[in-house]
């Protein structure tokens, strides 16, 4: 079975090809970084319309890439939420359109299950049951994953993601956009210990974070060193920052391994491309004798490849999951706790 991806949650608008027989066939990507970059943050309205002018070229592409006639599509998977409405309707309505000329079916994906799944798509994928570490721009969720749509909530953000907390903290030290990248790279050249920053329910008992309080605190800093703040200064506090965060994350991820008795842990969304994170958590794992996995660094952001394999998944357990009537809404607001399984 062969399942076209479409995903436009955001900023970027991504197009795949999976065979559940040959794997991933092709996929491509067009990001709008550079569009976005001159507003300092995502205009939901620009990024709907460049999702439209960028589909079918991508679609093409890929038909291209894989030497598959659009014929040979059995199903299509798209995005359906969570991410922003206009972005959201436009992938909907490619897919549904799609599948309409076509005569194929079509499924809506939840954004954050082609997330969890991802790792499944590396060379050396995990298998069920995993603990899987949510972190991304919009979100920040550690959960239990026994299986496709089997999926346990055990701690969450109470306010700021923690990709929200590195863009924020990059744009009150003047760093472009997107921030959390740039204040990674200026953290390198830190030095450790020069700035005390809080772990925030670091000791909380429970599996939640909150990074909100971590962002307030670096606004002190800059706000204390306005007058002299140097890049040295600024790759101290950068340091200081991406410290705080991972120690935090670490923890956690060490807690709920512990506290699940499992003994495999899965890093998905964009801050999962992190260096310093991951070299944190190796270190972890080689310490408590667990295992990290990581998807492949092309499908940490988001992608269509991870959408077209989560639809594959879906559909080989239960056929029926698509149709064919081609209405379609969107979930701007989807929690995954709320994803039926299948």
């Amino acid at each position: 079975m062969i399942v076209l991806g479409v995903e436009s949650s955001c900023d970027e608008t991504g197009i795949a090809l999976y065979d559940t027989q040959r794997g991933l066939l092709a996929h491509a990507l067009h990001s709008q970084v550079a569009m976005h970059e001159e507003y300092g943050g995502v205009v939901p309205e620009l990024a709907s319309r460049d999702h439209i002018r960028r589909a079918i070229p991508l679609l093409e592409q890929v038909l291209k890439n894989a030497d598959v006639p659009r014929s040979a599509i059995d199903a299509i998977a798209y995005t359906q939420g969570p991410g922003l409405a206009g972005a959201l309707l436009v992938g909907a309505s490619v897919a549904c359109g799609l599948g309409l000329a076509l005569d194929r079916p079509v499924l809506g994906v939840h954004h954050l299950e082609g997330h969890l799944l991802s790792p499944l798509l590396s060379r050396d994928p995990p298998s069920f049951p995993f603990v899987a570490l949510l972190v991304s721009g919009g979100h920040t969720q550690l959960m239990r994953v026994d299986g496709v749509g089997q999926y346990t909530l055990l701690g969450e953000t109470l306010d700021d993601a923690a990709g929200e907390a590195f863009d924020k903290s990059a744009k009150l030290l003047g760093l472009g956009y997107p921030g959390g990248p740039a204040i990674s790279r200026l953290a390198e050249f830190g030095d450790p210990g020069v700035y005390k920053l809080p772990r925030p329910m670091l000791h909380s008992k429970d599996l939640n974070f909150s990074f909100s309080g971590l962002k307030t605190a670096v606004l002190t800093v800059v706000k204390n060193q306005i007058t002299n703040i140097c890049e040295q200064d600024k790759a101290n506090v950068a340091r200081a920052f991406v410290d705080a965060i991972v120690d935090v994350l670490v923890a956690k991820c060490v807690t709920a391994l512990k506290e699940t008795g499992l003994k495999k842990l899965v890093i998905a969304g964009g801050v999962g491309a992190n260096r310093q994170l991951r070299e944190a958590l190796d270190a972890a794992a080689h310490k408590r004798r667990f295992r990290v996995y990581y998807p492949e660094l092309e499908f940490c952001t988001d992608n269509g490849a991870m959408i077209a394999f989560a639809g594959a998944m879906r559909l080989q357990i239960n056929p029926h999951a698509a149709r064919r009537d081609y209405a379609f809404n969107v979930r701007p607001r989807w929690p995954l706790d709320e994803l039926k399984n299948v």
